[in-house]
């Protein structure tokens, strides 16, 4: 039955396997946190859920686990967009709590808190953060992408203040949703993949930790806005947990057709080329100065406005026209891996990244974050060099 206390709606879920309490909170409520203590006080509880992934779960315990981060692998591995991406979105929900003097999250420390004081199991029962941001991406039309894109700069160059409409969007009790929602005006194409998907996965986890101990009784902690959601999903007769799990845990491939497309654009290019010395040498080089010039000079205004060093700028106009002609490596590798040469990022850069990144200013001059942006900046303009040149080439040629 719910519960009007300090008005966090409380349901109870008898399932096969045993019980689950679930408490809907608010990430922006300090009752939220006195009702959790509250309960695991009161109540008989053999384990408590808080609405976290492993990642999220240890970076609000372990506030300097990203000084012992390998920047340069996280680069190489393709994943220095979904970095800056997050570090965009945890320095907007940083600049709410500034705003409103508000700890976010406060009602999961204090079930972490209290389940370790208590000897209760801990169970990290949301899904891995860069899977949801990547199943919400492919959600959306790639315009809308570059919308959410520019918003999410925006939102880092701004200093406006939070809107009440979006302190109540909070209140509401998911923290993924309520920031997207700041960026985007039609939140039905990621309703699905913020929301709904993550409701199953959450009641899956908890039906999969009861099969693994039955009989035990579950305090699963959630925002207010996956409750009702959890609790008609935990209705659902998962035959097979892991199953389920997995296909909610699955990454969007690229579609067969735009895997060819950079292929497709390098043979276009080649065959540019081709054409042009088979007219004239003179035609030949001049396609190729082009390209060069076009792809490099792109490329290494990208770095430049990302504060990138002089080193990785020349190294941007260097690298850019090769590697745009090898979709398997892309400019920004280079670049970021010059900078990382150039200028090596300390420990006290990476203590004060969620601080700086907070303000625009911040991502120039922090040296872990200026490193995604000449990552970003220069990828960029080697991807617009790309279709300039390669349209200058076309024109040449008719």
């Amino acid at each position: 039955m719910p519960d009007s206390a300090h008005h966090e709606p409380l349901v109870e879920v008898e399932i096969a396997d045993g019980r689950v309490t679930l408490l809907g909170t608010a990430h922006v409520s300090r009752a939220s946190a006195d009702k959790v203590r509250e309960l695991l006080a009161e109540g008989d509880f053999d384990a408590v859920a808080v609405e976290l992934c492993p990642s999220r779960y240890q970076a609000l315990i372990d506030p300097d686990a990203l000084s012992r981060v390998d920047l340069f692998e996280v680069v190489r591995q393709g994943k220095a967009t979904l970095v800056a991406g997050q570090l965009a979105l945890g320095a907007f929900q940083q600049r709410l709590a500034e705003q409103f003097d508000i700890e976010l999250g406060a009602e999961q420390r204090a079930a972490i808190s209290e389940a370790e004081q208590r000897g209760l199991q801990l169970l990290c029962i949301d899904r891995d953060i860069g899977v949801t941001l990547k199943r919400t991406l492919v959600n959306v039309p790639w315009w809308k992408r570059l919308g959410l894109f520019s918003a999410l700069i925006a939102s880092v160059l701004s200093r406006q203040e939070v809107s009440e409409q979006e302190i109540e969007a909070l209140k509401e009790g998911d923290m993924l949703d309520a920031t997207f929602a700041e960026f985007a005006e039609d939140r039905s194409e990621i309703y699905q993949p913020l929301i709904a998907e993550r409701d199953r996965y959450m009641a899956a986890k908890l039906t999969e930790a009861l099969r693994d101990k039955p009989g035990q009784h579950v305090l699963a902690v959630l925002g207010a806005g996956h409750l009702a959601g959890t609790q008609a999903a935990l209705a659902e007769d998962f035959l097979d947990t892991a199953s389920t799990i997995a296909e909610l845990e699955m990454l969007p491939e690229k579609t067969h057709v735009w895997r060819f497309v950079p292929w497709l654009i390098v043979l276009l290019v080649f065959i540019g080329f081709g054409i042009g010395f088979w007219r004239s040498p003179a035609l030949g080089w001049s396609l190729v100065w082009d390209w060069v010039l076009i792809n490099g000079s792109l490329s290494a205004l990208g770095a430049l406005l990302a504060g990138g060093h002089p080193g990785t700028v020349l190294t941007a106009f260097v690298a850019a026209p090769i590697t745009s002609l090898n979709p398997t490596v892309g400019a920004g590798m280079a670049t970021a891996a010059a900078e990382l040469y150039f200028r090596k990022p300390t420990v006290g850069d990476f203590a004060k990244l969620r601080h700086d990144t907070t303000h625009w200013k911040g991502w120039w001059r922090n040296r872990v974050s200026r490193t995604l942006l000449v990552f970003i900046f220069s990828t960029l303009g080697s991807a617009v060099g790309t279709w300039l040149a390669g349209f200058r080439i076309f024109d040449k040629l008719t």
